[in-house]
């Protein structure tokens, strides 16, 4: 019974979708974007790392030197630090730009292109250590998934991260023996493989992880019989003001009506369900148009405005019906159309007598 229950077994609609997006409320992963992020900056330090770590070098070498300390007065020092700050932030800029790229594009990933003003508008219920403790305990049981998850992910990288020196722990032991400067670079070889392992067990938990978050993510928009009947009535509109809206076209159709028939050369109607207003000035028109038009009441207030006002009124059902779907009030007649409604403007200028004042005029 998912009518009384209100379970939520129906799929989203789109406008679902559009509102939860505008709230910020997407399937996305920070894991995903920390471990990119992490990949790429370890992935860019290996590649530029010899010259940021050469253009560091130098500006230590320039600023710390004894004759450079000696010589500095200290108007020159800020030009000297800021000399340096470019030194060091050209040799960065491939692993600055090559990180924030990288956050662009995996954002773009997983939400496409999306900003979300909201999202950034403070809130101060954040702050309540009340609802902070209903969201750990509460929210169905997730929060207790959440936590599992964590710990199952510090568990795999602990455990990655000990593969990485589990080989090498005599080396680590006797690394005392070794010159300086070995000592640093095998220290820099563990290191850099440490980060390369533990990053890529994070992509591949991040992707399991953003996984997850798709699919919590659709099982939350998901509906209820109920929600959507409530938003075929919003999107409809509420019945007050649909009757409302009925009522003021109801009522610029009678103005036109009012203001337009009698001024027509005839109305064709079905007899009683359509009525099409018709005019037609040779100097001024290329073909008929259609003045006035309804069907049901507006059919019946045609017919009795047309005449009193001395409007003739000929019945020709098919054409009436043909006309009515086919125009538009302001339109001219479609070409089909011309023969039928050329023989009623002839037989009603005859019966008028307006025939014999055109060629009079003439």
């Amino acid at each position: 019974m998912a009518d009384e229950s209100g379970e939520k077994t129906e799929a989203p609609t789109p406008r679902r979708r559009a509102e939860a997006r505008e709230k910020g409320q997407v399937a996305r992963s920070t894991d995903l974007n920390a471990a990119v992020l992490i990949l790429v900056a370890i992935v860019l330090i290996a590649w530029t790392g010899q010259n940021l770590i050469g253009a560091l070098m130098g500006v230590i070498q320039q600023v710390f030197s004894a004759e450079s300390l000696a010589d500095h007065a200290p108007g020159n020092l800020t030009t000297t630090l800021f000399t340096a700050a470019i030194t060091v932030g050209q040799a960065s800029l491939p692993l600055l730009a090559g990180v924030v790229i990288a956050a662009i594009l995996v954002n773009i990933f997983q939400v496409g292109f999306h900003l979300t003003p909201k999202k950034l508008q403070p809130k101060l219920s954040s702050l309540n250590p009340l609802k902070g403790a209903g969201r750990l305990f509460g929210q169905g049981g997730r929060s207790w998934v959440q936590l599992l998850f964590n710990l199952i992910k510090l568990t795999l990288i602990t455990g990655v991260a000990y593969s990485a020196v589990a080989g090498k722990m005599g080396t680590i032991l006797s690394v005392s023996g070794m010159p300086i400067e070995s000592i640093f670079l095998f220290a820099g070889q563990i290191i850099f493989d440490i980060a390369l392992r533990v990053s890529i067990a994070l992509l591949i938990i991040a992707i399991l992880d953003f996984a997850w978050q798709k699919f919590r993510h659709e099982k939350d928009l998901k509906m209820s019989k109920q929600d959507l009947k409530d938003e075929m009535k919003k999107m409809e509109g509420d019945p007050i003001i649909k009757q409302r809206r009925r009522q003021i076209q109801m009522q610029r159709a009678m103005q036109r009506i009012n203001a337009e028939v009698p001024k027509a050369d005839v109305v064709v109607t079905n007899p009683t369900h359509f009525a099409v207003a018709l005019k037609y000035d040779g100097d001024s028109m290329a073909a008929p148009r259609v003045v006035a038009k309804g069907a049901d009441y507006l059919a019946f207030r045609i017919r009795d405005i047309a005449k009193a006002n001395g409007i003739p009124v000929i019945e020709r059902p098919p054409l009436a019906r043909g006309l009515y779907r086919a125009c538009e009030v302001g339109q001219e007649i479609p070409e089909q159309f011309y023969s039928a409604v050329a023989e009623i403007l002839a037989y009603v200028w005859e019966i008028t007598g307006r025939a014999r004042q055109r060629l009079a005029s003439r």
